[in-house]
């Protein structure tokens, strides 16, 4: 009879074959495979050689869609041929909206932290689709290159309410935002925002928030102050590298992208092509991983005994080649794992056992497919107003040179041209002489005092009128919404 749990596993690129097979090899010592089985499925680097850009075949997103769960080793996107990664593609395909990352010392793997005697512990959640993953990238001007970034208020919502979850239900005290929302107003100032709106949801728990140069100075000085930390996709991706290098490296950072409906589970680390096929790769990571999966489907147990079985051979000087004692043998990947497995059943001695729970069967509800995509949405009506145009215009001009052609143009509709800005920075009509421009300008349009404009047809004339005479790189509506302003000033205005 089949394992009631099916699980698409993607064996990866380089050393991923070899570390996901050892740590499957010690599920099936564990009994883990009674429970659970793994169905294979094609993604990487030899379907993105196929001329695949997805790097999945259709038959693997079928697999994956149908389980509503994947374990996956280290994949390889090919440089170059304009294929995307496929660790985003997959986490933003199937909206895998946290990643979640427990950062820890470990006995056995020597750190100035661990030479020093302070404890690291504590979590990183990511959130996993947005900002500037999005990759919504394009040249507007020879000079000038533009990357969109996107943050939403139910995307912020979504990450900020798993990581207060997660927090209270392993015990955790504190939730930490990590954000730039001193510079970033709008969008980190979103984030931020929607974090102390869900942090009322959970008065148990003490949240605060800290700039993310400041957090990342703290996390080298003081670690041990932090419990649980909530960042921005590309921050959060910053901030969990830097963590895994205060325990010892990535070879030690598990990781797991939780979704409504679908889930992966995956080490973080990369290819390690120049190891691949000897057999010496450290295969803690995925393992770590692995166990965030078997707790996930309900095989708390297995992973409990795992756990201790794994902190026991590291404290006695079981390690590979990248780490550890050098006075005890580096060994193969897979004699690693048999000595893991050798102490099933034993609790580690140098610090605290994992609680062992009762055994439960293994459960998880596979996702029933949506009919169309799924809206997630927190304002679900808001009063939006015109207030006027953004227009950017690639031109050699001056900034004065360049208001007195675009003035006059505004003439006869509801607004007027109000501001220039170059790379953020007003240049008109006050600014510095001393600002440096490209050849890319901000041109700010706002409505007229006593104007009004019912809808964007007014803005989009003006937009065409000016594009009879400049080359128009592209434009933005300024809007506000129940009254406050949807856009941000330059700096300097």
């Amino acid at each position: 009879m089949r394992p009631q749990v099916q699980i698409a596993l993607a064996r990866g690129d380089g050393i991923g074959p070899e570390i996901v097979d050892a740590t499957l090899e010690l599920f099936r010592i564990a009994g883990v495979l009674e429970q659970i089985h793994f169905v294979p499925v094609e993604m990487g680097r030899g379907v993105f050689e196929r001329g695949n850009s997805r790097g999945m075949t259709d038959e693997a997103i079928r697999t994956v869609e149908s389980c509503g769960l994947l374990f996956k080793g280290p994949m390889e996107t090919p440089k170059g041929g304009g294929g995307k990664s496929i660790n985003v593609t997959a986490r933003k395909m199937w909206g895998a909206f946290a990643n979640l990352r427990h950062v820890r010392n470990f006995p056995g793997v020597p750190t100035v932290y661990t030479k020093a005697g302070l404890p690291v512990n504590f979590y990183v959640v990511r959130e996993n689709v947005e900002d500037t993953y999005g990759g919504v990238e394009q040249r507007l001007t020879p000079d000038v290159v533009e990357c969109k970034r996107l943050i939403s208020a139910p995307g912020s919502d979504q990450v900020h309410r798993f990581a207060f979850e997660t927090a209270r239900r392993i015990g955790l005290r504190s939730v930490t935002c990590g954000h730039k929302a001193n510079i970033m107003k709008m969008t980190d100032g979103l984030f931020l925002d929607r974090f102390r709106s869900v942090a009322r949801e959970y008065p148990d728990l003490a949240a605060g928030d800290m700039i993310i140069d400041a957090l990342c100075m703290n996390l080298v000085i003081r670690p041990q102050q932090f419990e649980m930390i909530v960042l921005t996709n590309l921050q959060g991706d910053i901030v969990s590298d830097l963590a895994a290098g205060l325990v010892g490296g990535l070879g030690f950072a598990p990781s797991a992208n939780v979704g409504r409906l679908i889930s992966i589970f995956e080490a973080v680390h990369g290819t390690a092509p120049d190891i691949m096929g000897k057999g010496i790769a450290n295969p803690t990571a995925v393992l770590l991983s692995g166990l965030m999966l078997l707790r996930h489907v309900g095989l708390a147990h297995q992973a409990a005994q795992i756990e201790n079985a794994l902190v026991s051979a590291l404290e006695q000087g079981v390690r590979t080649g990248d780490f550890g004692d050098r006075a005890h043998p580096a060994l193969p990947t897979i004699e690693f794992v048999r000595q893991v497995a050798d102490r099933l059943g034993e609790s580690p001695k140098t610090v605290p056992p994992c609680p062992v729970p009762e055994q439960a069967r293994a459960s998880f509800t596979p996702p029933a497919k949506p009919g169309d995509n799924p809206r997630i949405s927190t304002f679900a009506s808001m009063k939006t107003e015109i207030a006027g145009l953004d227009v950017y215009v690639e031109t050699d001009m001056t900034p004065a040179e360049l208001a007195a052609r675009l003035g006059p143009r505004a003439e006869g509709s509801p607004f007027r041209l109000s501001m220039l800005s170059s790379r953020g920075t007003q240049v008109w009509p006050t600014g510095s002489v001393f600002t440096e421009v490209v050849d890319y300008y901000r041109a700010r349009f706002e409505l007229r005092p006593g104007a009004t404009a019912a809808d964007q047809a007014p803005a989009l004339a003006l937009l065409s009128r000016l594009g009879e005479s400049f080359t128009i790189a592209s434009y933005g509506l300024l809007r506000n919404f129940d009254g406050q302003r949807g856009y941000s000033l330059a700096q300097g205005q």
